[in-house]
């Protein structure tokens, strides 16, 4: 009796796996070389976030109190740039949240807006007690509280003592904070009172006296009556000083 003994063919012999294996090792090394050269076309997210931070900490440079800055990274990723440029939207604050831009200016244009958030801890002026409208603020009118101006509006005051003199527009309610939009600066024509006018046309300037009809701030137009009988109106000044212009 014949025994016949055959030898099955096997491909997944030492010499088989070890191509396999290369194979994958050669694909993966593809893989890798592919994703260096797409990530070397992009932007570094933590460069853009850097660079908007450098330009928001100088624009804060001069604000009192305790600044902090976060800005968030863009959403979507970017071509590689060689020239980076800071900027904020014209009209904007730099403090609160806001939103600072950031552009490519070589080698390929582009412009990401990242938003970002701007506290500034410091001090502003709130009223001691309720305040009448029209109501002459003094020292003992105003107290100082500390807080994130981020987060309050864009005109609130922080140097209390310049305001004292100024008139409140409205009434105010104790511990309200003072913005300058609810204030106006001191008198500097008062009404009743003899006002120096000054006559301003081309090639003239004229000096004389009035009285004037109404109070009036820096600034404002107010009218004022010559010793004639006829009306004028024009800009009023400090020290009681109405200006006309022809």
């Amino acid at each position: 009796m014949r025994i016949r003994i055959e030898a099955s063919q096997r491909t997944d012999g030492p010499v088989h796996a070890g191509i396999r294996l290369r194979g994958l090792g050669l694909a993966a090394a593809c893989l890798c070389i592919a994703s260096a050269v797409h990530a070397a076309d992009r932007q570094d997210p933590a460069e853009l976030q850097a660079h908007a931070e450098r330009f928001l900490k100088t624009q804060t440079s001069g604000l009192p109190g305790k600044v902090t800055i976060q800005v968030k990274p863009p959403r979507t990723a970017m071509p590689a740039c060689s020239a980076l440029d800071s900027f904020q939207p014209a009209g904007s604050r730099s403090i609160g949240k806001i939103s600072v831009g950031v552009r490519c200016l070589a080698p390929t244009p582009w412009t990401v807006y990242l938003p970002a958030q701007v506290r500034v801890i410091g001090p502003y002026a709130v009223t001691r007690q309720p305040l009448p409208a029209n109501h002459i603020l003094t020292a003992a009118d105003i107290a100082l509280r500390e807080g994130d101006l981020g987060s309050l509006s864009a005109d609130v005051v922080t140097d209390a003592d310049a305001m004292v003199g100024y008139r409140v527009v409205s009434g105010l309610a104790a511990g309200a904070p003072l913005r300058n939009a609810l204030l106006r600066p001191p008198l500097a024509v008062q009404q009743g009172q003899t006002t120096r006018l000054v006559l301003n046309g081309p090639g003239f300037s004229v000096q004389s006296e009035g009285q004037a009809l109404a109070n009036a701030s820096r600034g404002d137009r107010v009218r004022v009556k010559t010793p004639s009988g006829q009306v004028v109106s024009g800009i009023a000044h400090d020290g009681q000083q109405v200006v006309v212009t022809f």
